[in-house]
Formats: C-alpha cells, sequence, structure tokens
C-alpha cells in the first residue's frame, strides 16, 4: 500500500485549518474532503477513503444519499427556517410523529426536537426533573453522553473531554456498569453479573438516595467508553429498579440507534421500554438534529417556553431525517447492518489469529469494536498500538476511530449502506494497519 501524499492545496488548508482553527477541535485525518458518496470521501487531491468512521456514526444511510440530498433541496426551495416556535410548518410535526411511532412502546409518545446529541440529553433530563420534582441524576461509569457542562459532569473520561473544564453540574452521579471482559477470572459471567446488579443497588444506599433521583441515563452499548456490551439481566434490573422508585429511565440512543446494532434501536435487544429516549447522530444523515422521544404525560410536565431553541427542528433537517427514516425502512438497513458486522467481526477474528495484541472483540450488528493489548491474560490495554494502527490507516486511506476509557479500542461504523467492494477495501487496509504495528515491534 503506498502511504498517501499531501499535494499544495491540502498544505494551504491545513496551513490555514492551524491559523484560524483552534487546537482544541481535534482531526483524526488532516486530509481535505472535496466530495462523497456511499461510504467512500474523496480529497481534494483526488484520493479516495475508504469511511469506517462515519462521522462517528452519523452516516447509516451513506454520504449525500440521493433520496436525503433531494428532499433536502426540495425543502430548501420553500423555506429555510420559520422558527418552529414562531410559526408551525409540517416537517416538524410529521417527523415527531414518525419518531413516536417507530420509537419503543406501545404507550402515548410525543416528540421535541433540537440540535445536538448533549441538547437532547440536556432536555432529557430538564423534563424529568419537571416531571418528578427530583434533582439527581445517574448515568453510568465508563459512559458519555456529551461536551456541555451538564453532560461532561455524566462523562467518565477524564482527558480530553473533562480535563480543565470545572465545576461541573452538581447532583450527576455514575452508577457501575458491567464490563464483561474485565470480570475478574474466579467468576462466572453469572456470578459477576448479579455482583454488579448488587454493586448498583448497593450504590442508592451508599452514594444516591433513589427518592431524589429524577432519571437514569444509559446507553444501550456504551459508545466512547469502547463499545461495551451490557448482559440483558443488568439492563432489565435497572429497568425494573426505575419502575420500583418512580424514576425516569432515558436511553441514550444517539450513537447506536437507528438501525446501528441490528435493530431500529439497541434498546430493542434488551426486552426493556424506556420512559424517554434521545435520538441524533444518524437521524439526519449530518444534518444537526436531535429529539428527545418519550411518554406523553411526562413530555407534557413542562409549560409552553421552557423547552425549545432557537434552531431546534430546523426544517431541512426534519425533511432529511424524514427521508432518512424512509431508507431505514425501504431498504432494510438494520438487516443489512448484521451482515456487516458478520463480516467485519471474522476479519477481526482471523487478525487475532495473526496478532497476539489483538484481545476482545465485540459486536452488536454493525456496531463492532477490537481492544488492543499488551498481554491477552493480563487484558492490559496498548493505547501506543491503537494509535499506531489509526494512524496508518488514515494515512493509507482508511478513516478510522478509537475509543475507549484507555483509548485502546479500534471501533467500526461504516455507514450500512457500503458495499462489499468498499467493506473489503477498507478491511484490507487494516489488515495492512495490523501487520505494520507487528513489523515495527
Amino acid at each position: 500500500m503506498t502511504k498517501v501524499t499531501t499535494d499544495d492545496k491540502t498544505l494551504d488548508i491545513q496551513k490555514k485549518r492551524e491559523k484560524y482553527v483552534p487546537k482544541g477541535v481535534s482531526n483524526g485525518n488532516l486530509n481535505v474532503a472535496d466530495y462523497a458518496s456511499g461510504a467512500t470521501v474523496t480529497d481534494v487531491s483526488g484520493k479516495k477513503w475508504i469511511d469506517f468512521a462515519g462521522a462517528i456514526g452519523v452516516l447509516n444511510v451513506g454520504h449525500t444519499n440521493p433520496k436525503v440530498t433531494q428532499a433536502v433541496k426540495d425543502q430548501a426551495d420553500k423555506f429555510l427556517h420559520p422558527g418552529f416556535n414562531v410559526m408551525l410548518y409540517e416537517g416538524y410535526i410529521e417527523l415527531a410523529k414518525k419518531l413516536t411511532e417507530i420509537t419503543p412502546g406501545d404507550f402515548n409518545k410525543k416528540t421535541i426536537l433540537f440540535n445536538s446529541g448533549a441538547e437532547a440529553i440536556e432536555n432529557a433530563i430538564k423534563i424529568s426533573r419537571k416531571y418528578t420534582g427530583r434533582q439527581a441524576v445517574v448515568s453510568f461509569k465508563r459512559g458519555y453522553h456529551g461536551r456541555t457542562n451538564l453532560t461532561m459532569g455524566m462523562t467518565s473520561k477524564v482527558k480530553p473531554y473533562k480535563f480543565g473544564f470545572g465545576p461541573f453540574s452538581p447532583e450527576i452521579y455514575q452508577a457501575p456498569f458491567p464490563y464483561l471482559y474485565k470480570k475478574p477470572n474466579h467468576l462466572s459471567e453469572e456470578d459477576y453479573v448479579n455482583q454488579i446488579i448488587n454493586d448498583f443497588k448497593s450504590f442508592f444506599i451508599e452514594t444516591v438516595a433513589p427518592e431524589t433521583v429524577a432519571c437514569i441515563v444509559m446507553e444501550p452499548v456504551q459508545g466512547e467508553g469502547g463499545f461495551i456490551i451490557p448482559p440483558i439481566k443488568f439492563v432489565k434490573a435497572v429497568s425494573d429498579f426505575c419502575k420500583e422508585h418512580d424514576i425516569i429511565f432515558v436511553a441514550d440512543e444517539i450513537q447506536t440507534g437507528f438501525g446501528r446494532t441490528g435493530k431500529m434501536f439497541a434498546m430493542e435487544h434488551f426486552d426493556v421500554t424506556p420512559d424517554l429516549m434521545t435520538v441524533s447522530k444518524s437521524l439526519a444523515a449530518g444534518l444537526p438534529l436531535s429529539g428527545v422521544v418519550g411518554k406523553s404525560e411526562i413530555m407534557d410536565s413542562s409549560n409552553p417556553g421552557e423547552l425549545g431553541g432557537t434552531f431546534a427542528g430546523n426544517p431541512l433537517a426534519c425533511a432529511a431525517a424524514l427521508a432518512v427514516i424512509e431508507i431505514m425502512e425501504e431498504e432494510q438497513l438494520s438487516s443489512q447492518a448484521e451482515k456487516q458486522g458478520v463480516i467485519i467481526e471474522n476479519k477481526l477474528t482471523h487478525l487475532r489469529k495473526e496478532h497476539d495484541f489483538v484481545g476482545d472483540i465485540r459486536r452488536l450488528g454493525a456496531m463492532v469494536a477490537v481492544e488492543i493489548v499488551q498481554d491477552r491474560e493480563l487484558k492490559s490495554p496498548d493505547k501506543n498500538k491503537t494509535a499506531a494502527i489509526t494512524k496508518y490507516a488514515n494515512d493509507n486511506g482508511l478513516l478510522l476511530l478509537s475509543a475507549g476509557i484507555n483509548g485502546n479500542v479500534i471501533r467500526f461504523l461504516a455507514p450500512l449502506v457500503a458495499s462489499d467492494e468498499e467493506i473489503e477495501k477498507g478491511l484490507n487496509i487494516l489488515e495492512d494497519a495490523f501487520n505494520s504495528v507487528k513489523e515495527s515491534e
């Protein structure tokens, strides 16, 4: 594989980026996108990149999906943004209706729209506090919910997300969450899960009283935490605890939603129905949009003017989202996610036989991750090898991301519409990346 070189135009843009954009904004790949389609991005030099990042899980229906771009163009010809709190428009209402129909739960639901995932989480908490009259919020260790002050407090990873940005919002607590790969060797999986459930219940004796808790916010699969998949028994125990203590159970489906895990929403794997659900990322195929969907009586607890935002539910984003949902349903992309996930998992299994630094491989649908370790027995994280693998990939035609509290997890978020050829090309570069790390030892 020939390493991608950098031309004059790219260098000029990179220099402008360095001069005018703060360094606090990270860039995993410093090449410059020109156009994109499906799971392939072409840069300003004409070089092609297979996209296994999907703008961090945003592009389940792919780059510039024709149905989405046409829907946005049609809406742009009508109006851009009258402001929903100034004058109604149909797109917002139709999307709200559609989201109440496709999300889990056979109870009456309502939907409110916002701009970003963190904004959706903040408003789910506002709604929960208003409804319950309580203040405390519980998230989970290794969880990630955003970069605002409130959501930073809910997030586990200190660097780069929290370091130097405090103080954080009070009444935020992080409960234990199972991590099967790291369970003690002397415990069976069942015993370990039971222990974590007991620790979870003890948390509400030792740390925060349940009658003060407005909501518990859970990612069905922890995203930035390393694609950690909890056992069904644990998720049900959390749901049951919420019901027992009148705590609102909020599912953060921002990264797991819209077919990524093989079902439209990941909570469907766990036979649990949350009271509220937050959605964003792949909802609008790259346009800024998020939402909170949930039980009508909870959603209606706030008075007019207490929720909303200037650009919330922008008409262009709503048009994109309606097209996305139509594509998901017509093309059965949830089923495609499972097929894609199997292909990626099979390649990782092959690489595990070739490289002793490959630890755990975990997957739910096309939400796939591999943990890079120094020692398989000790399961000690290897952040340096992980960085070397992702750097090689991003230098040689594959957009690839890492994750995990220790920065040693490689995650896969390719568009669900990626062709077999695109997936094969990407996996071939990935194999070269793994081999390059082995050769450098």
